[in-house]
């Protein structure tokens, strides 16, 4: 219940305002957002990498709605990629992108130039791009300029939800030689046609994709804070004789902290997704929807508004 509500928040312009002018927001914010800017982003960055963990910046948005908003994303992705390069936090810093922000719901042929410019500066600072996915009505054209930028960017990365009923089908055909695909259970409000509803079904479906990528000869990019999950991935790779070098745990900034400190001191690879920027909203709803248990912090930061 709780769940279907945050998920319907995400898309509300009044409650946004509400609690975007909550005085306590902010700090709520600070737990799950690294800053508004990029040089916030790359001090938080640096110090995740101080403490031997990888990272994939996001710059969070997407409500672009017009083609000077996409090409001010791209540009923000590339000088942030020239700021990690020269900071020397490549190659464990990447990026993670959205394509609409890029302007996918405007013209798909510019979100793919966009995308590709980011690709081509992300190979000039010597690391990767991730496509992150979006709702289910998204997921065939970001799968298709996926494969388009891996003509010559074949190391950018896919990420597939498990809590859609396609993704097993995914997953096989993703599941190939230098294939970097994350997979996550998912964050959007679905119809029941196309995706799992209970969280059994959910985990299980993630359990089985997971079985696909392990045993395939992609490199798994396994995005989860569950411990069951987790207990679960590190019994398949031992299963399927993967070595910590040949998969990844990818964890949320500011979720689960011990459990990246845990999980890197066993010799695992750990990265943490680490977002950044102003339009911290929609994403803040559906972490909490995620974690329906932190509704508490929300409700803390309304009932001090001044």
């Amino acid at each position: 219940m709780l769940r279907s509500l945050f998920f319907a928040a995400a898309g509300s312009a009044r409650l946004e305002r509400l609690v975007e002018s909550a005085p306590a927001s902010l700090g709520i914010v600070r737990r799950f957002v690294a800053g508004d800017d990029g040089e916030e982003a790359l001090r938080a960055a640096r110090e995740l990498a101080d403490d031997g963990l990888a990272v994939s910046l996001v710059h969070l948005g997407e409500g672009t709605e017009t083609t000077a908003q996409a090409q001010a994303v791209r540009d923000e992705y590339v000088a942030l990629l020239g700021r990690l390069r020269h900071a020397g936090l490549t190659p464990a810093a990447e990026v993670s992108v959205k394509l609409s922000a890029l302007g996918q719901r405007i013209d798909e042929k510019m979100a793919y130039e966009n995308a590709r410019a980011i690709c081509a500066a992300a190979a000039e600072a010597g690391t990767t791009v991730t496509l992150d996915a979006e709702d289910h009505g998204t997921t065939d054209a970001t799968l298709e300029t996926l494969l388009e930028l891996r003509r010559d960017f074949p190391a950018t990365g896919a990420v597939l939800q498990a809590y859609l009923r396609r993704t097993e089908g995914d997953c096989r055909e993703l599941s190939t030689a230098g294939s970097r695909v994350r997979l996550c259970k998912g964050a959007y409000a679905e119809p029941e046609s196309v995706a799992y509803q209970s969280a059994l079904d959910v985990d299980k479906s993630y359990v089985r994709c997971l079985n696909i990528l392990m045993s395939g000869e992609g490199y798994p990019m396994v995005a989860t804070h569950d411990p069951r999950l987790i207990a679960i991935a590190e019994d398949r790779a031992r299963w399927f004789d993967r070595s910590t070098g040949e998969y990844e745990f990818q964890l949320l900034y500011g979720v689960r902290q011990e459990e990246q400190a845990r999980l890197a001191a066993g010799g695992h690879a750990v990265r943490v997704y680490l977002p950044y920027g102003t339009q911290w909203y929609g994403y803040l709803m559906r972490r909490l929807a995620e974690r329906p248990g932190k509704v508490t912090l929300l409700a803390q930061a309304l009932s001090s508004r001044k």
